[in-house]
């Protein structure tokens, strides 16, 4: 499989660290039920059979992270884009 970085464009996804499903938002820490909201967060995640957007970090390459749009059932990858983190908006 290759994804084509924007920045250092197509390379192995050998390259790129896979962290998963890009739509879950980490919960509040300070909010009343973080305890539960956390479990949700980290143990009940979706296992999606097609389209999907994953986060990937290129770490043979340009140390970015990506979100990657791609089928899980065939892999065939749609978009990629940098992550946008809310240091950088």
């Amino acid at each position: 499989m290759r994804i084509t970085c924007p920045y250092c464009g197509a390379r192995s996804s050998h390259e790129f660290a896979y962290l998963g499903d890009a739509a879950p938002v980490r919960p509040d820490p300070a909010a009343p039920e973080a305890p539960d909201a956390f479990n949700v967060y980290v143990y009940e995640r979706d296992n999606v059979a097609g389209v999907m957007d994953e986060l990937w970090y290129h770490a043979g390459g340009c140390r970015r992270w990506l979100t990657v749009t791609r089928d899980t059932r065939t892999h065939a990858i749609t978009a990629v884009r940098f992550t946008r983190t809310e240091a950088a908006e």
